[in-house]
């Protein structure tokens, strides 16, 4: 049965909040806070927060550095995600993903069709793994990023989370890298 083993001891992530907006800073930021309040509410570590525009370059810049820094586990977008013309992040991140987490998008949109029924096409969700970060981006409503942490990535992020979670393959997650040293 999927659930949390109390049994198991809880190790803490760190998290960076990136948040893509042409109209919002960090004082506007209600999507962004409400990722942060939950990370922290669920024991996770905030290691960064920044407000990008909804510019490729700019988004990519941030997350590579993000994706440098060692301390930084997992990486979560809000904002760009959906079908107008300045929503570039699923173009932005894929093209940094090693290994796409196809069902992330899925799940997320599958969790959306019960509230918002078919509007949940517009959703371009996205995850993915880039240097051993995980990568995920959910759309920029505070309602979206309740839905893609309290349904999916508190869960996941949760290493007492059975029958598997992200947690537990993040020390695997750059044996590609370490393979191809050797041949």
């Amino acid at each position: 049965m999927a659930g949390v083993d109390e049994g198991r001891t809880f190790l803490p992530v760190a998290i960076a909040v990136l948040t893509v907006s042409d109209s919002r800073g960090p004082k506007e930021d209600e999507s962004g806070k409400t990722l942060i309040d939950r990370l922290q509410a669920a024991g996770h570590t905030l290691a960064a927060r920044a407000v990008v525009k909804d510019d490729v370059g700019q988004i990519r810049a941030q997350i590579k550095a993000w994706i440098a820094d060692s301390a930084i586990d997992v990486v979560i977008t809000t904002g760009g995600t959906g079908l107008t013309g300045r929503d570039v992040t699923p173009e932005a991140v894929e093209a940094l993903f090693e290994k796409k987490i196809e069902g992330f998008g899925e799940l997320f949109r599958w969790i959306s069709y019960g509230k918002v029924g078919t509007s949940t096409i517009q959703s371009r969700a996205v995850g993915g793994v880039a240097g051993g970060t995980y990568i995920f981006s959910l759309p920029g409503s505070p309602s979206a990023c309740r839905d893609g942490w309290d349904e999916i990535l508190r869960l996941q992020l949760d290493s007492r989370y059975r029958p598997c979670n992200l947690v537990e393959l993040m020390p695997r997650l750059m044996e590609h890298i370490k393979a191809s040293r050797k041949a």
